[in-house]
This record gives structure tokens, sequence and C-alpha cells, in this order.
């Protein structure tokens, strides 16, 4: 059996839940602790969560990555389109839910009081469990330290809160109106794309108070999306690879990926080649500096790498569907290497972002 090493309340769990429930295949969660955390990152490198335990003992980090080789060893009711236009189309929409709605995830759970002393409290009662402290100082040093490492470290400031607030009920309104004509995003058939939105959308704006009001008032059908994908089994008679053309409403969705996620995203992988400690990215005059993050260059480089290698008729479709900013973004990766030192077991341990952190036993 899989063992999903995470929290039922973490963004890649959720993400990683959704896959394997789609795919049919039998996993345990098994929660992490502060101890357990440490240990597994000594073990694999990296300080992230989920960490997929396979039962040959092998382990598996980063969703994009552990859903790239499940779907080899384990090919059937594949979420991967054979069609290699939309293939690309999904794997752009799964970078934009994984690295572009963190910011605004993030900030829903840890700005506002009533979001944050819940989460604090859950985190206190389990993640942070087995410090030897009192459940009170547990919930402080958890909101302390989130609030820490996901508002100031992600550029959340007064003055772009209320972009940060827009990427969200904009992408409400986009999905609602994809989801009031079909039940996932790419067509008849779950893919990437929906797994990609689905960690943001299920464990945190989803299940936080704040954004998940807004998603009943505002966008019903997202919510209803969210339920249907968790109950989401193999079905024979549905299948990814069958889906052939791009669906011509996905305008409201690419518009956000195309306006706001990758002129960032390309952004930050030109401060990591200069070597740069600080990106900033300028947003119709609102403006976001954060830590230089390896691990996002890196993710554009995948996109770019798998651009480039598309067939012509390909890139002609996407063509159609992209905006020229966007092409010259995805066709600009001369560099096809990763963009910083990878992760990897017995080396530095570094955090999701690929920063070294402190090695403790």
């Amino acid at each position: 059996m899989l063992i999903v090493h995470g929290l039922d309340l973490s963004y890649f769990t959720g993400k990683l839940e959704g896959y394997l429930r789609a795919k049919g295949l039998t996993y345990r969660l098994q929660e992490m602790t502060t101890a357990s955390f440490r240990a597994l990152a000594q073990r694999t490198g990296i300080r992230q969560m989920p960490q997929l335990e396979l039962p040959d003992g092998q382990w598996l980090t980063d969703t994009p990555l552990i859903i790239d080789r499940l779907e080899q060893i384990s090919p059937q009711n594949s979420l991967t389109p054979q069609d290699p236009a939309l293939r690309f189309l999904a794997d752009l929409i799964e970078a934009y839910g994984d690295e572009h709605l963190w910011r605004p995830a993030l900030y829903y759970r840890w700005a506002y009081a009533a979001d944050a002393h819940l989460m604090s409290g859950r985190l206190a009662d389990g993640m942070f469990a087995d410090l030897p402290l009192p459940r009170a100082l547990r919930r402080q040093i958890a909101l302390r330290r989130q609030r820490s490492v996901y508002l100031r470290d992600e550029g959340v400031t007064k003055a772009n809160r209320d972009r940060i607030e827009a990427d969200y009920t904009d992408l409400l309104a986009a999905l609602n109106g994809i989801f009031s004509t079909r039940d996932w995003l790419l067509g008849d058939a779950p893919t990437r794309a929906d797994i990609g939105l689905f960690g943001p959308l299920f464990r945190h704006f989803a299940s936080d108070p704040t954004p998940a009001q807004i998603m009943r008032d505002r966008a019903p059908r997202v919510a209803e999306w969210v339920a249907r994908l968790w109950a989401l089994g193999p079905d024979p008679s549905r299948s990814a690879m069958d889906l052939t053309r791009i669906p011509t409403d996905l305008g409201p969705l690419l518009h956000l990926i195309e306006g706001r996620f990758l002129p960032e995203m390309a952004d930050n992988q030109q401060a990591v080649r200069r070597s740069a400690p600080l990106t900033r990215h300028y947003d119709e005059g609102v403006s976001f500096t954060y830590r230089t993050n390896a691990y996002r260059a890196s993710r554009l480089s995948r996109l770019q790498a798998s651009f480039a290698a598309l067939t012509v008729p390909a890139q002609i479709t996407l063509d159609r569907h992209l905006s020229p900013r966007s092409v010259a973004i995805l066709g600009s990766g001369q560099e096809l290497q990763p963009d910083g030192p990878m992760p990897s077991p017995g080396s530095m341990v570094r955090d999701r972002w690929w920063r070294p952190v402190e090695r403790r036993a």
C-alpha cells in the first residue's frame, strides 16, 4: 500500500490524495509531526509534504514528479491527455495551481483572524502536538511561524492584498462559467489540470472559513466540482487519453495564467539566473518583492522544455490559444537545466523552495 506522509490540512497533500482517489490507488495517510517532518527531510533531502512511500521502500517527493512517476508505473485510469497540445495545457494549469495560487491560498488562511485562529489550533493539536509545550504556546508558535513564512516571505503587504484577493475571486468567476457547462476543466474526463487546481481549492479555499464562504456565495459550481473530484473513482468509460480538443471557453482562465502567473514566473527565473537575492514583480502597478525562488524557476524551465519538445502542429494549436507574450516566455528556455541545486538524499537538507535549512537529528 502507498503511504502518504503529510497533513489533512495540507495544500499538496490534498492534491496528491485527490489524484490517488481518481486513479483508484489504495493509500494510507500518515499524519506528520514536527519530528517526522525533520526525519523524512534527512531521508529524502527536502523538508516538504507530502512525501510518498512506495511498497518497495522507494520515496517520492514533489507532487508533479510523483504524478509523473505514478502515471508511468500505474498507467490505468490515466489523468494525462494523450494529445500533445492538451497535455501541455494540463501541465500549464497544474503549474499555475501549484505555484500561483499558493500565495492567495496561504493569504486567506493566515491573514484573516478567524481563519488563522482555527488553523493554528488545528496545527497545535496535530503536527505540533509532539512539542512538549502547553497547547496555547504551541498554537502561538504555529501562528507566528506560518504568518512569517507564508505572508511576509511571500511578499504579502497591505498594498498588494487586493490583488491577491482578486487572484482568488477572478479564478472563481472563470471556473464557475466552465463548470456550469461540464464536469471537468478540459472536457468529459478529469485531467492533471483538475488535480493541479484541486490542492488549493480543496484544502484551502473550500475548507477555510473566509474563502469557503466566498466560494459558496459566488461560485457554487466550483464548490460542486471540489466535492465531485473528492468523490471521484476510476471510470473506464471516461479517459483523459480520449480528449482531443482544447475547449473554447478557457479564455478567462488562460487570461489569468497569462497575465499574472507566467510573467511573475519569468521575473523570478531571470532573478535566479542573475543570482539576485530578491525577485521584484510588478502587476499593473502593484508590486511584489520576495526571496528569489529556485524551485519555481526550475518549474518554469520544465514547462519551457516541454514546450520546446512539442511537435509543430501542437505548437500551432497552442499559438491559437496563447498570447504572443506567453509563447515568448515559454519559448525562451535556452538553458534547459535545473535552475538551482536540486534536493537529493544525503545532500544538504532544503525546503520546498530549495533553500538550505539547518540539518537536525
